[in-house]
């Protein structure tokens, strides 16, 4: 992983602001601080961090709107960090797109090494990216899966665009049919700290792909240990 990285960090507390720019600092990070969503998403448009620290309980708007509006960048992580500590908030900022959900009281080291954590992952997904010039595929079942711009074509014409998180689970799937992948092995794959991140990335990724999410046919739950593709894949280079 590559030190210097931006990081924006979104929170009406300055104190936590302060906090939180003060230890990434610290390791090498280049933070910015907003106190209002407004403000982080003027300065969205002028440049891209590699990630955000988002805190749902803004002034001007819920931080889970904002999470939404940007669970499209691929290319960006995303950090929840927010006194709320229910299991349904966290569920839902995950399904938003969300990385990772921290809650308020924190340790600001074991954030900063989350944060770390999921740059290696954008990090591998860009040197995968960039060692797929020639658009790397694969095919399975009536599906396509284009490595280069992380989008799922259907036979039928329906397209998805996954997040780089999604990608890398699936991409740990289709190189593996037909076996069983625990929810360590796949952690692993994803390096997070957070194993509900996997069972609700999975049910985001069967959302796009199964034609009855609620009964799965291409990826199976194999109960008590993890997740199989069930169907054959095909590499191929475009």
């Amino acid at each position: 992983m590559k030190a210097g990285k931006l990081i924006y960090v979104i929170d009406d507390e300055a104190d936590i602001c302060k906090l939180v720019a003060n230890e990434l600092a610290r390791y090498g990070h280049q933070p910015q601080t907003f106190r209002t969503g407004g403000q982080a998403l003027y300065a969205l448009k002028k440049q891209q961090p590699d990630i955000c620290i988002i805190d749902l309980g803004l002034p001007d708007m819920d931080g889970l709107m904002l999470v939404k509006q940007l669970m499209h960048n691929n290319s960006m992580g995303i950090i929840i960090l927010s006194g709320r500590d229910s299991l349904t908030d966290k569920v839902l900022g995950l399904e938003l797109g969300a990385d990772d959900y921290i809650s308020k009281p924190f340790d600001p080291r074991e954030l900063v090494a989350r944060t770390n954590s999921i740059l290696r992952r954008l990090d591998k997904m860009a040197a995968v990216l960039n060692e797929s010039p020639q658009a790397q595929q694969a095919r399975f079942d009536h599906w396509t899966f284009y490595v280069s711009t992380l989008r799922l074509s259907h036979e039928n014409g329906r397209c998805e665009i996954l997040s780089a998180a999604e990608a890398g689970l699936l991409m740990a799937l289709l190189r593996a049919p037909g076996q069983i992948l625990s929810r360590d092995q796949l952690m692993q794959e994803r390096d997070t700290a957070f194993d509900r991140c996997i069972d609700v990335r999975m049910s985001r990724i069967r959302k796009k792909l199964e034609a009855d999410p609620k009964n799965p046919r291409i990826i199976k739950t194999v109960y008590g240990i993890g997740y199989m593709l069930t169907t054959d894949v095909v590499w191929h280079s475009a």
